[in-house]
C-alpha cells in the first residue's frame, strides 16, 4: 500500500508528519512526502495566515487529481479551525482529525479504511502527546519538545487551534536528542520558551541534560523572556552548540507591541540582544517582523525599521499582517490598506538585506564549520554554526562537517574553500 504524507506550514508540522510516516511504515505502508499517486493521503495543514489556509484547501484537490479513489485524512491547524470546509471538498475526504491529537490519524488508519467515512474526529489534548519517533535525518534532525501556546498574541490563531502549552519530560526529550545520529539537531516546538515538564523543569534544565550530545544543537524560535544568564550558562556547557538565536520580535514599536499583547518593550528586546552578543560575539540573531499591524502608524513602522539596524539582525523574515478570524485583533481593529502593508514590507526587507550583507562581511577570511546538505553546480552547500549559507568550492561527502575559510559573498550566502586550518 502506498501513502503520501503532505505537509504545509511550520517545522513542528514537519516533525509531526515524520512521526505519522514512522507509524504508517510500521503498518506496512510505503510512504512519500511528495504529491503523487497513492492509496492514502494524509494532509497536514496550516492556518497561520489566510494564504496558508487557502493552500491547505487546494491540496485536497491535488490529492483527488492524483487518485480520485484514494482515501484522504486531513489534520493540522487549518482543519482544526474549519473542519467542515474540508469535509465539503468531497466524499473522498475520509476523516478530519484536527491539530491537537495527531496520533488519532494513525488510530484511524489502524482501525481500517474500509468503513464508511469517519467525518470530523477532532479531539482535545490536555497533556503532551507522545508520538512515534520521526525518521532521523542524516544532516539536520528536528526534535519536538513542546506543543500549544499560552501567549494569546492578539493577531495569532494558533493557541485556539493547538491548545494550551504542554511539554514532554526532560528524560523523554533528552533521550531522543542524545540518540540523534544527525550532524545537527534542532530543538523545536510551538513555543519552546514556555517548555516546562510536569516536574517544573524548563528549557535550561533540558539543555543541561543534553550537554554531552555529539550532534550539533540548534534552538528553534525563542521569546525574549527565555534569554536569561542561567540559560546562557547552560548553553556554554553544550559540547557542540550553534550560536544562532531566532528571537521573535514582531514589531519595534512599544505601542504596537502592547496592542499585539507582546509582553516586552523594544528596550527589553535590545537588552536581550546585547546579552546574547556579549556571551556569543559571533552569534547570529534572526527574527520575524509583522508589518502593517492595524495600529501601526508610519512612525511605529519607522521604529521597526530602526530596530533592524539597532539589533544587528543577520536575517529577518518580514511579512504583512494577515487578519485571522477569532483573534482579538480581528475583532477590534480595521485592517490597513494592502498598498501600505506592501510598501512597508518592501522597505523593511531592503533594510534586512543590508544588515545581512553587513553581517556576512564580518566573516571574510575567517573560518566556519559547515554541515553539508546539497550540491549546486559543482559546489557543496550547507549551513554554518551561525546559520550562514555557505557554498564550498568542490563536492564533498555529506557525512561529516567541513571546516572552511570564507572567500567572499555569493548568492544568498558566502563562497568558501575547504581548509584544515583551525581558526
Amino acid at each position: 500500500m502506498k501513502a503520501v504524507v503532505y505537509t504545509l506550514g511550520c517545522k513542528v508540522n514537519d516533525v509531526e508528519s515524520g512521526s505519522i510516516i514512522r507509524g504508517l511504515e510500521d503498518m506496512g505502508y510505503c510512504v512519500s512526502r511528495e504529491m503523487e499517486k497513492a492509496n492514502l493521503y494524509i494532509i497536514n495543514t496550516c492556518a497561520v495566515t489566510a494564504e496558508a489556509e487557502r493552500k491547505s484547501r487546494q491540496t485536497i484537490g491535488k490529492a483527488i487529481k492524483c487518485n480520485p479513489e484514494a482515501k484522504i485524512i486531513v489534520c493540522g491547524c487549518a482543519s482544526e479551525k474549519s473542519p467542515q470546509a474540508f469535509m465539503e471538498k468531497g466524499t473522498t475526504v475520509y476523516a478530519v482529525a484536527g491539530a491537537q491529537r495527531k496520533n488519532s490519524v494513525l488510530e484511524i488508519v489502524k482501525d481500517g479504511l474500509e468503513k464508511s467515512p469517519r467525518g470530523i474526529c477532532i479531539e482535545q489534548e490536555k497533556a503532551y502527546e507522545e508520538m512515534p519517533l520521526p525518521e532521523c535525518l542524516k544532516t539536520r534532525n528536528f526534535v519536538k519538545i513542546q506543543d500549544g501556546c499560552n501567549r494569546f498574541c492578539s493577531y495569532c490563531v494558533i493557541p485556539y487551534l493547538r491548545g494550551r502549552s504542554r511539554s514532554r519530560s526532560v528524560e523523554s526529550a533528552a533521550k531522543e536528542i542524545l540518540a540523534s545520529t544527525a550532524l545537527e539537531t534542532v530543538i523545536t516546538g510551538i513555543d519552546i520558551s514556555d517548555y516546562k515538564d510536569e516536574q517544573g523543569r524548563d528549557l535550561a534544565d533540558l539543555i543541561y541534560a543534553i550537554r554531552y550530545a555529539d550532534t550539533r544543537i540548534r534552538l528553534g524560535s525563542l521569546e525574549v523572556s527565555v534569554i536569561t544568564p542561567r540559560l546562557i550558562e547552560n548553553l556554554y556547557l553544550l559540547k557542540n552548540f550553534a550560536p544562532q538565536f531566532h528571537l521573535s520580535l514582531q514589531s519595534g514599536s512599544n505601542k504596537v507591541l502592547k496592542s499585539m499583547n507582546r509582553h516586552y518593550t523594544r528596550e527589553e528586546y535590545l537588552e536581550k540582544c546585547k546579552l546574547l552578543y556579549d556571551s556569543f560575539p559571533n552569534a547570529a540573531i534572526t527574527t520575524d517582523i509583522i508589518v502593517g499591524f492595524p495600529t501601526e502608524t508610519e512612525e511605529d513602522f519607522l521604529d521597526s525599521l530602526r530596530i533592524v539596524k539597532e539589533a544587528g539582525f543577520s536575517q529577518i523574515h518580514a511579512f504583512p499582517y494577515s487578519p485571522r478570524e477569532g483573534t482579538n485583533a480581528y475583532k477590534r481593529y480595521k485592517e490597513l490598506p494592502f498598498a501600505v502593508k506592501k510598501e512597508r514590507v518592501e522597505r523593511i526587507l531592503e533594510e534586512g538585506e543590508h544588515m545581512k550583507a553587513r553581517y556576512l562581511n564580518r566573516f571574510l577570511g575567517r573560518g566556519l564549520i559547515v554541515i553539508p546538505e546539497s550540491y549546486y553546480h559543482g559546489m557543496t552547500v550547507g549551513y554554518s554554526e551561525n546559520y550562514i549559507r555557505v557554498y564550498i568550492d568542490g563536492e564533498y561527502d555529506k557525512k561529516e562537517p567541513i571546516r572552511v575559510c570564507v572567500q567572499g559573498n555569493f548568492l544568498d550566502g558566502v563562497l568558501a574553500t575547504k581548509t584544515n586550518k583551525k581558526f
